[in-house]
């Protein structure tokens, strides 16, 4: 009997959390730290979570601190929320990395873009294509943040892999982001709008019926009220936490998205809930920028 995957698809409809990984002050990763950070996100209404995801400085861990993250949000979750495990790398590294997200209890796997500076269409079937095989018990899903991948290469992986059941695309272009879901099958994948808040109105309008986040480590109830609003089809309610969470994300951008991380973790410091640590080749905020960061974390508090 096949599998339908219909709680997975169900789970990714929604604001999908990619939690951060704080850190002690030896550098090592701070699980106690990240346990009261997981809590936080499942009390604010959280129902879905990605570990080792790019929030989640995934390139930055090893992979040990990657399986140990895994391992810590799946105990701390429960059956809380659904577990969507972030996997890349070489071949056999995803596919070990996916094999134990399964075997650790998970629910699926997202698949990072590749980052060889190489990629063809067929190669990037083939890719997947090797680690979604490898796990037919488990959901895939995979991340595009390639503008050259067309939608019909999706649908040949969709055709050969039943388990791919969800894509977060993440390419900056609504336009292309409709035409791209209507090429790949518009019903045949949960289609996540991968750049977050700033993004989620206009590829909801597209056909987008989930949302990913990092904001939502800080304010779990904005993002919320997002997708709620979303959900619903009121977009000036929409735009209106857009404009709310604007600055933030602009903080983000900045330079080419290097403070993407740095700006989430210095919120959450300001707010007492965890270092501000990042790994190289991130950097924290410089002391003159932090006191915005912290203005705008404390308002949402309130």
């Amino acid at each position: 009997m096949t599998a339908t995957f219909e709680p997975e698809r169900a789970a990714l409809a929604d604001v999908v959390a990619i939690p951060v990984t704080p850190f002690a002050g030896d550098g090592t990763v701070d699980e106690d730290a990240h346990r009261v950070l997981l809590r936080r996100l499942l009390d604010g209404g959280v129902r879905i979570l990605t570990p080792n995801g790019n929030t989640g400085e995934f390139y930055a861990l090893t992979p040990e601190e990657r399986r140990t993250v895994t391992e810590l949000t799946i105990d701390e979750v429960g059956d809380r929320a659904a577990i969507l495990v972030g996997v890349g790398h070489d071949v056999p590294t995803a596919v070990a990395a996916a094999r134990h997200a399964r075997e650790a209890g998970a629910q699926m796997v997202m698949v990072h873009q590749p980052v060889h500076p190489y990629v063809s269409e067929g190669g990037w079937v083939d890719y997947h294509r090797a680690i979604a095989e490898t796990v037919p018990e488990l959901g895939v899903v995979p991340y595009i943040r390639n503008a050259a991948l067309s939608g019909e290469r999706l649908a040949e992986l969709g055709e050969a892999c039943p388990n791919v059941i969800g894509v977060k695309y993440a390419v900056p272009d609504a336009a292309r982001f409709a035409g791209f879901a209507r090429d790949a099958g518009l019903d045949r994948f949960v289609w996540i709008a991968g750049l977050a808040e700033p993004y989620a109105p206009s590829y909801f309008s597209a056909g987008a019926t989930g949302f990913t986040s990092g904001l939502v480590n800080v304010a779990p109830s904005v993002s919320m009220n997002m997708i709620e609003a979303l959900r619903s089809g009121d977009y000036p309610a929409a735009m209106k936490v857009w404009e709310q969470i604007r600055r933030f994300e602009e903080l983000r951008a900045a330079h080419g998205s290097a403070n993407n991380v740095t700006v989430v973790k210095e919120a959450l410091a300001s707010l007492g809930l965890c270092r501000r640590d990042v790994r190289a080749p991130s950097k924290v905020l410089p002391e003159a920028e932090r006191a915005e960061v912290a203005a705008i974390a404390a308002a949402w508090s309130i």
